[in-house]
């Protein structure tokens, strides 16, 4: 694995790096490993890498995978020629030991984007405005409002009480951070998280949502892959 350098140039602009975090060892998908699944006609995880490669503010991406997928996935970067600044690392058992892996494998940079590799369907325009939220407003997350409604249960399966729709949102990726503070974050966190602005909270930090999109949606069985390809298909007929 190439180690990507950071620029020290007084006077230039942030420098941002990505981690996409694609170490999942697909358990829903009925034995497809997601990561190479075929989406109209290309493996899932170019089309998720391709708006950080068109990202003219990205700089260095870090792409985190299972041991056992490294060499398929440097195989398959070898043959891109948009890829040269895509490099490759080993993830760890959980999601955060990903990240941390990823962030490791990033080098020292001003601030970080951390998008899921499940997730194919991000537009570039969607990743720059979260990076413009994140310079104005300290950090940002991609959320959309919850359209269903919502029901705590206790263990027997029996409602205990409905919560207030119009204040909950549903959190995706990219999640944009200064890289001090997510490295921070991991380095003091304890126990499971699902995503990396939950430890940012533990910090103490204020997080700032931005609208993500109901298109953003993350592969996760295969009926999430059929519907991936038809929102991809969809914007390369509309574009």
């Amino acid at each position: 694995m190439r180690e990507p350098q950071t620029s020290h140039l007084e006077n230039s602009p942030p420098s941002i790096g990505a981690v996409i975090l694609a170490a999942g060892q697909s358990q829903r998908m009925c034995g497809v490993d997601k990561t190479f699944a075929p989406l109209l006609g290309k493996p899932l995880i170019l089309h998720t890498l391709e708006p950080f490669q068109s990202c003219a503010t990205i700089s260095r991406i870090v792409l985190v995978l299972s041991e056992s997928n490294i060499e398929q996935a440097r195989a398959l970067i070898r043959e891109e020629t948009s890829a040269h600044n895509v490099f490759l690392c080993p993830g760890g058992l959980r999601r955060q030991d990903s990240a941390r892996c990823g962030l490791a494998a990033l080098g020292k940079c001003e601030w970080v984007v951390v998008h899921d590799g499940a997730r194919p369907c991000l537009d570039q325009e969607r990743l720059e405005r979260g990076i413009s939220h994140a310079l104005k407003h300290g950090n940002a997350v991609a959320a959309v409002p919850v359209t269903d409604t919502i029901k705590a249960a206790d263990s027997q399966g029996y409602v205990t009480h409905t919560l207030p729709r119009g204040d909950l949102w549903a959190v995706q990726t990219p999640q944009i951070f200064p890289f001090a503070q997510l490295r921070e974050a991991y380095e003091r966190g304890q126990g499971d998280v699902t995503d990396d602005a939950a430890l940012i909270e533990r910090l103490g930090n204020k997080v700032k949502l931005y609208p993500g999109s109901y298109d953003n949606i993350k592969v996760t069985t295969p009926q999430d892959l059929a519907l991936a390809e038809m929102i991809l298909a969809k914007r390369r007929k509309s574009g």
